[in-house]
């Protein structure tokens, strides 16, 4: 007769879940969900061995037991980690050790910052009404970013990784932000500051997305003073100022004694001539073309200066899309075409001038003098000779 093996015996409860025990705890949500194994165990102390069947059965209701009791735990808990990584909430200072400190830790969608220094170190908060160089639109949390590229003890990106994060997340903001109404080609461009090297090492992982003045560089330059919501965007520079020039092209604003490639003699406003819809190109054209003709002489002081100084005068035109964004200024400008570009002018055009260098000769007042044009610029306006 083949010898009969003992069933198998579940570990015994704690003494203090057996009845009668004197410290007898209430029943946790874990033993009503061993309650099915308990009763197993009941039927094998006092029946002996099981049929195949009533053991699946039994271990079936311990798996499920087991597994429900594991969600509730993570559920009440929260996780198995009570020290996990939580999302940065934008309302409180991290002291992390980013570039920009409290303030780059609270600064939320419409706060203006300003700083001085080159790394940004110094960025303080400000009031909107006084001078700074970034509005922010808003703030984007790579911690909830899946994967590791942003996780804990990941690499600081680079400039091209934090080029593509602000195209993808800033540009979006922006519109949202200005109700729609970002001119694409108008004096704001969207930016965005990181935490710097420091603040990343330390675990910092938010952005800040805004609108600022950037220089050829891309580098914000010009503080604006208001808010981006009510200043009007078209991108227009100061009467008298002269724009800069590097391999023959123009970049940024510098002192009129300087090289430069161009100077502003007016700011016209379209507004006071075209309403409704956007006008063409040529409409403009023609309404800048007079416009600004009487402004370069008012501007020089007589008539016949541009023609003496043998410079152009030229302008802009606003597309459909700066338009419909509320934008409705241009600037007429002065400055003179090179075979690629625009030649070196220094000096004020209002004064004594060089050109490439040299002092520029008056053409011959007989017969008609056309400078050459400035690339994309509309004909130049020249008076009759009389």
């Amino acid at each position: 007769m083949p010898e009969q093996k003992s069933p198998p015996q579940w570990p015994a409860p704690p003494s203090s879940q057996r009845p009668g025990s004197p410290n007898r705890r209430k029943p946790t949500a874990l033993d009503r969900l061993l309650a099915p194994l308990r009763a197993v165990e009941s039927k094998l102390d006092k029946n002996g061995p099981l049929s195949a069947s009533t053991v699946r059965w039994g271990l079936l209701a311990m798996a499920v037991g087991v597994t429900l009791a594991v969600l509730i735990t993570m559920f009440v808990s929260n996780g198995f980690d009570s020290n996990r990584v939580k999302a940065h909430a934008p309302g409180a200072a991290q002291p992390t050790g980013a570039v920009a400190g409290a303030a780059f830790g609270t600064a939320k969608e419409g706060d203006c910052l300003t700083w001085s220094k080159s790394n940004a170190s110094d960025l303080t908060k400000v009031d909107c009404g006084s001078k700074h160089l970034f509005e922010v639109t808003a703030d984007i949390d790579l911690s909830k970013y899946p994967g590791k590229e942003f996780g804990p003890g990941s690499r600081f990106p680079d400039s091209l990784r934090f080029s593509e994060l602000r195209d993808e997340h800033c540009v979006s903001a922006a519109q949202e932000y200005l109700g729609g109404k970002l001119d694409p080609r108008g004096k704001f461009v969207v930016g965005l500051i990181n935490p710097g090297e420091a603040g990343w090492k330390a675990g910092e992982r938010t952005l800040r997305c805004g609108l600022q003045v950037s220089g050829s560089q891309g580098i914000a330059t010009k503080p604006i003073t208001g808010s981006v919501r009510e200043i009007n965007q078209s991108k227009v520079y100061d009467v008298g100022t002269c724009i800069g020039i590097k391999s023959n092209l123009p970049t940024d604003p510098v002192d009129c004694t300087q090289p430069h490639a161009f100077e502003i003699v007016s700011t016209v406003d379209l507004a006071s001539h075209f309403n409704g819809g956007p006008p063409s190109k040529d409409d403009q054209d023609k309404f800048m073309e007079d416009q600004c003709a009487k402004d370069a002489a008012d501007y020089l002081g007589t008539p016949d200066a541009l023609r003496n100084k043998t410079l152009t005068l030229f302008w802009d035109a606003l597309d459909a899309r700066s338009w419909l964004a509320g934008s409705r200024s241009l600037n007429c400008m002065v400055g003179k075409g090179a075979d690629q570009g625009f030649a070196t002018i220094t000096g004020s055009a209002k004064g004594d001038i060089q050109i490439d260098g040299q002092a520029p000769v008056p053409p011959p007042n007989s017969g008609r003098y056309t400078p050459p044009p400035l690339p994309g610029a509309a004909p130049p306006v020249i008076p009759q000779p009389r």
